[in-house]
């Protein structure tokens, strides 16, 4: 055996620990610098807390369909940035009339579920709390 195949050796070594390193180092962090006794205080262990604030009502709550719409047009409009950045940068070289009209076509029917919730006034957000 030479002398590379023992620096090879020293090499996976130090790249094994270090990945134990990273994967280990945040748990110590964790039980090092986490708080134990801030709600001890106020004999509050056992309530959960979400951001120093109390929890009001129960945990299971039921979201709107208006909250999951959100979600559809923003993936709708991601998947079009997705598509129009590589387009946008191919820009320069040489493109017809014709797929322009398809680039336009294309933003056009995604264009139409922004038109469509609008309509259906997806955009309102109405709070189900009563006033009072």
């Amino acid at each position: 055996m030479d002398e590379k195949y023992f620096v090879d050796l020293v090499y996976l070594a130090a790249f094994c620990a270090g990945g134990l390193a990273f994967a280990l180092v945040p748990f110590a962090l964790v039980r090092v610098l986490a708080a134990r006794h801030t709600r001890a205080v106020a004999n509050k262990t056992l309530q959960p807390v979400e951001c120093g604030v109390e929890p009001i009502g129960d945990a299971w709550v039921r979201f709107s369909a208006v909250y999951y719409l959100y979600a559809l047009v923003f993936v709708a409009f991601a998947v079009d940035v997705l598509f129009l950045v590589p387009v946008a940068l191919v820009y320069d070289r040489a493109w017809g009339w014709g797929d322009f009209a398809l680039l336009a076509v294309f933003v056009a029917v995604l264009s139409l579920v922004i038109v469509y919730a609008w309509s259906k006034g997806y955009f309102e957000w109405r709070s189900n709390k009563p006033n009072g």
